[in-house]
């Protein structure tokens, strides 16, 4: 008997949103004292409030598709506008065939294992196209548990494969997306049995399309957007973010119109404007971003919880389990290595990595929405096969990407960040950088002056514990003490 019955749409929707989104945020404590992903904590606070335990009635499966389908939106942004070229430039080709090939690999290796174990205990596997259905929605990585992962574990790995993966995790969406479509419209229209090699044909040529036209809006867009902000004058930083934020949607209709992937299209965009170097305001930018893109992981991770139903995930756990581990140990590293076989520089251990990074979330689950809208038998049945993978996927890969990092030899201490205390200078004038006194330092004086600082290097501000101090010449100083240095071009 539920605890609690409420409806979602019911006029308490604030208060129970309050409570839910409350609650997660307290998990994320939990999860990072334990190194669990806080993504795989929202979607078992979900469950954990849904129909089956609390009784909170949420099955509107349209509905959480386009909410998805906007949180989606919000996080492939951020992430672009974090991700520098320069880094994802050598990586370029890698990521492209990872996101294109890799998946399609991945599709092609899962879809036969289905086939070949499918009996009555996987209902959507009666027909081939319903095995490569089943494959095709969880084809890709996701972006939201990759980007999450790797950031919120602060993992500085080597071989440039971080800017790799996020890459890959980043455009990987439009060939597992349209796979789902077209094999859902084959099983709708013809139950897998007619038509269906012209189809899929046509399939690969839209596949095709939406990647082209995707690409050159975001480029189209990106590089106009960078025009605009270098001519604009606003009031202040939120303005920035928000006219930004703008352009990204811009991109991702235009691209739709167009019969493109709005979002590979809003994923360049936000690339292209994020590397401009004099970019306005860009911390409270990518600050105003970053609680965008906690929130909409969180309302979308507890969305999808909530519409899960353990009670009839039961049935469904031992397909689940044989199938994920299919894909985790063998579809995955097989379309990996074949994917990045043309790549000798990249070492064996490298691959390896690449292979254990292939996380599940919130993408596949959303694919799974379309069999359910589109109204497929078994599509209840496939939705909780993918959602129990996903959970496996979290746990199994999320929770051991930084001991496996470690094992394989590919993760470095990163140097410690420079504390500047929240100022920000632009790039020409120089770098900040930061400093803590020692005895050494004051042994020619204790002033700040007796440092004997070369040209081109100035003390900003000094903070003594909690307080903060205007620099001078002979201003004493202690042991302990941080100073903020700007290192640039001197004009003495």
């Amino acid at each position: 008997m539920p605890l609690l019955a409420v409806s979602l749409l019911s006029e308490h929707l604030l208060l129970l949103c309050s409570i839910l989104i409350f609650a997660a945020v307290l998990v994320t404590k939990v999860g990072s004292r334990y190194g669990v992903p806080s993504l795989l904590l929202f979607l078992l606070l979900g469950m954990v409030a849904g129909k089956d335990v609390l009784g909170v009635q949420f099955d509107d499966f349209e509905l959480a598709e386009n909410i998805g389908h906007f949180a989606m939106t919000i996080i492939l942004f951020t992430a672009g506008l974090e991700t520098p070229l320069h880094a994802a430039r050598p990586v370029l080709r890698q990521g492209t065939l990872l996101s294109t090939v890799g998946v399609l690999l991945t599709v092609l290796f899962s879809g036969i294992f289905i086939w070949l174990v499918a009996d009555s205990a996987i209902p959507v596997s009666v027909s081939l196209a319903g095995c490569f259905l089943l494959a095709a929605v969880m084809g890709s990585t996701d972006s939201a548990s990759v980007f999450s992962v790797l950031r919120s574990k602060k993992l500085h790995l080597r071989e440039n494969l971080g800017p790799m993966l996020e890459l890959e995790s980043g455009s990987n969406d439009p060939m597992a997306y349209i796979l789902t479509i077209v094999l859902t419209q084959v099983i709708a229209s013809s139950r897998g049995a007619v038509g269906v090699g012209s189809q899929v044909m046509t399939g690969f040529g839209l596949v095709f399309l939406q990647v082209l036209v995707g690409v050159a809006v975001g480029f189209g867009i990106g590089f106009a957007g960078r025009w605009i902000l270098g001519r604009l004058q606003l009031a202040s930083s939120p303005l920035y973010a928000i006219l930004i934020l703008s352009l990204g949607f811009f991109a991702n209709g235009i691209a739709g119109l167009l019969m493109g992937n709005g979002l590979l299209a809003l994923y360049v965009t936000a690339i292209i404007i994020g590397n401009r170097t004099d970019l306005p305001h860009r911390k409270e930018i990518l600050h105003f971003f970053d609680g965008m893109t906690w929130l909409m992981q969180l309302v979308m991770f507890l969305m999808l919880g909530l519409l899960a139903s353990p009670s009839k995930m039961l049935p469904m756990i031992l397909p689940a389990l044989v199938i994920g581990l299919f894909m985790i140990f063998v579809a995955r590293p097989a379309s990996v290595f074949l994917s990045l076989l043309p790549f000798r520089g990249l070492s064996f251990r490298a691959k390896v990595f690449t292979s254990w990074v292939g996380l599940k979330g919130a993408g596949p689950i959303l694919f799974a929405l379309c069999p359910v809208v589109a109204g497929l038998e078994g599509a209840d049945d496939m939705f909780n096969i993918v959602f129990l993978i996903t959970l496996i996927s979290l746990l199994l890969q999320g929770m051991t990407l930084s001991p496996v990092a470690r094992m394989l030899r590919l993760s470095y201490e990163e140097d410690p960040k420079v504390e500047t205390f929240g100022m920000e200078i632009p790039e020409e004038m120089g770098m900040l950088r930061d400093h803590t006194v020692t005895e050494e330092d004051l042994q020619g004086g204790a002033t700040l002056r007796d440092l004997g600082l070369p040209h081109g290097i100035r003390v900003m501000m000094v903070r003594r514990g909690d307080s903060y101090l205007v620099p001078h010449g002979s201003m004493p100083l202690e042991v302990g003490d941080r100073l903020v240095i700007i290192m640039g071009d001197s004009d003495d």
